[in-house]
């Protein structure tokens, strides 16, 4: 499972999705941001982790199931219960670190943000399924929600 993680972290793209969000965001994304991000910071891998494993759950029978399965030898159900079990835990590390981390004190929030939403989209995606690859009414009506009563958040 831990070489499976090592793999599938990458694979989901977080880091490669978070960092071309930074261009143009000002002048307070210096080259120490980018090298921040790029050297796979625990906000950016836990969010990684969410949207592996959410993924995984939500389209079962993935290799993550059947390696629980046949490492500790459980159920389909136990295996995913486990696997939300360190969606879970990611989610803290998310936290963690927009809260109470040295990195909320140094690294601009508005550059913490846009990982902080990816997260956001990925979770809403496959809470309930997989709303990616099966956009249903639930997914449209949340797209629809958001564009026609957006929050705004200001710092």
């Amino acid at each position: 499972m831990e070489e499976y993680m090592t793999n599938a972290v990458v694979s989901f793209g977080d880091t490669m999705s978070t960092i071309p969000s930074f261009v143009g965001m000002g002048d307070f994304v210096t080259p120490e941001i980018f090298n921040w991000a790029s050297n796979n910071p625990k906000i950016i891998y836990a969010s990684s982790i969410v949207g592996r494993l959410m993924d995984d759950v939500a389209s079962h029978k993935v290799l993550s199931f059947r390696i629980l399965q046949e490492e500790h030898a459980v159920s389909e159900e136990e295996a995913c219960s486990e696997l939300k079990k360190q969606v879970e835990n990611a989610w803290k590390d998310i936290n963690q670190d927009l809260i109470f981390s040295e990195i909320s004190k140094v690294v601009p929030g508005p550059v913490l943000t846009p990982i902080l939403n990816f997260t956001r989209v990925i979770d809403f995606l496959y809470k309930n399924g997989d709303g990616y690859t099966h956009v249903g009414k639930n997914t449209k009506d949340g797209i629809t929600s958001l564009l026609i009563d957006p929050i705004s958040v200001s710092y």
